[in-house]
């Protein structure tokens, strides 16, 4: 692997992370849920932040971008189709990202908010996913429609089951109450519930992921699944329904 990655908890339920070139010494945020947060974590580990890797421009992920270009002189990432404090780099589908001897492509997934991108670091095997997938779960539709959200989320899905997820919030155990709730039957899912609750009364994170196990046990991401088709009552429908009808159940859980 070319790349170290600290993953730490900040604010109320986010992650933050860096990810360090080895060769090159070259550092990037993803996202800036905590400004002080992440230049703790750059000194502890004895690097300097070079580049900032925006998904989108919620505050919880954008909000720390000017302190931090204004401490470090970093060259700020984010989606061309969104408003990014501070700015350097528009990107969309099919640009890539060069830190240092590390390479991301960018792929754009809409749903969340409008302009959604996310990283994803081939050699490495891991994508950095913002708020488009969570463990067990998806992001709230702030802006987009379920069927480009369902478009986004089947983009991941594509991904090969070993690529870690490095989703951007501790979210697991209540999705895992939902997901119970719609997928009773997952024999898979409840001994995932099991393991969750496990980790989160040892105070351990449950991110990041795996897409192979994500697509085994996530009810946003087995919209063609029999088993959880019968249970919405959704037998014949198109996938992009089934995931709508998901996530509209978990709007109201």
């Amino acid at each position: 692997m070319a790349l170290d990655i600290r993953q730490f908890p900040c604010l109320s339920d986010n992650y933050g992370f860096l990810l360090h070139d080895q060769e090159t010494g070259a550092t990037a945020a993803v996202d800036t849920p905590d400004a002080d947060a992440i230049a703790r974590n750059c000194e502890a580990a004895g690097w300097r932040l070079t580049h900032i890797l925006n998904t989108h421009h919620h505050p919880d992920h954008a909000g720390g971008n000017l302190a931090l270009k204004e401490r470090f002189g970093v060259t700020i990432l984010g989606p061309a189709n969104e408003t990014i404090p501070g700015r350097d780099v528009a990107l969309k589908e099919g640009d890539t990202v060069d830190l240092g001897a590390s390479r991301a492509r960018v792929l754009d997934t809409p749903g969340h908010t409008s302009g959604h991108i996310v990283y994803i670091f081939d050699e490495d095997r891991a994508a950095f996913v913002g708020d488009t997938l969570f463990a067990l779960g998806c992001g709230r539709l702030f802006e987009g429609t379920p069927e480009q959200m369902w478009a986004s989320l089947s983009k991941l899905m594509a991904l090969p089951d070993d690529y870690a997820v490095y989703c951007a919030h501790e979210y697991t155990q209540a999705n895992a109450k939902f997901a119970l709730s719609v997928d009773p039957e997952n024999a898979a899912l409840a001994r995932r519930a099991d393991e969750i609750a496990t980790a989160r009364a040892r105070g351990e994170a449950t991110v990041p992921t795996r897409i192979g196990l994500e697509k085994e046990t996530n009810p946003f991401l087995r919209a063609a699944d029999a088993g959880l088709r019968a249970q919405l009552g959704l037998e014949s429908a198109r996938d992009a329904d089934v995931f709508a009808e998901v996530r509209r159940r978990k709007d109201v859980f």
